[in-house]
């Protein structure tokens, strides 16, 4: 992938850190060793995709790879590899369904169905309005709790249509659902409660 690959709408021409995200990018820096800075490059990638809402304009890239004195090239093949990196516009809840074995057995099929249904998305798909965007993606490591989505930073898990479609008109209302399991289980307990280790010794 070269920059060129990328979708040029809505690409600023420059990007710079904000002082509070300089001073944390420092920080990530300043764990390695002499010549070993470009070890930061995930981290300041993060950082960087964090302040401009969610994706990672060409010129941040650019930003990152002057910072780590890296070639602009190595900076693109880390954030085009990882699908934790956005290289074109999200919506503003990124909706992310594990559609992997483990949560595609336990039904992430409803889960897309249930995005369908309250955003009218596919995967792949972003609203007009720019609040939501839905894409499939492999494991996100809550296999115990299939199957689940990402948005943003929280995990919604143990999902089913319905309560995929509670979680998403949530957020359209402007409201923070609560992440986490959607069923009665607490954490990634066996569902009914533990039948085990049940006292302390």
């Amino acid at each position: 992938m070269s920059m060129s690959d990328i979708n040029t709408a809505d690409q600023p021409a420059t990007f710079e850190f904000s002082p509070e995200n300089l001073e944390e990018a420092k920080k990530h820096i300043a764990k390695y060793p002499e010549g070993r800075q470009a070890s930061a490059v995930m981290p300041l990638l993060d950082i960087a995709q964090r302040q401009f809402g969610g994706w990672l304009p060409q010129a941040a890239v650019r930003h990152v790879a002057d910072m780590l004195d890296m070639p602009v090239i190595r900076v693109l093949e880390v954030a085009s590899f990882y699908t934790m990196y956005n290289l074109n516009p999200v919506g503003k809840n990124f909706v992310q369904v594990c559609t992997t074995t483990p949560c595609w057995l336990r039904g992430s099929d409803e889960v897309v169905s249930g995005c369908k249904k309250a955003l009218g998305l596919k995967p792949g798909e972003s609203s007009e309005d720019g609040e939501f965007t839905v894409i499939e993606v492999e494991c996100l490591g809550a296999c115990a709790n299939a199957p689940m989505m990402q948005i943003g930073d929280d995990y919604y898990e143990d999902l089913d249509e319905a309560s995929t479609i509670k979680v998403l008109e949530a957020l359209k209302a402007g409201e923070t659902p609560e992440s986490g399991p959607q069923s009665d289980r607490k954490g990634s307990e066996p569902a009914g409660g533990l039948t085990s280790l049940q006292e302390n010794t």
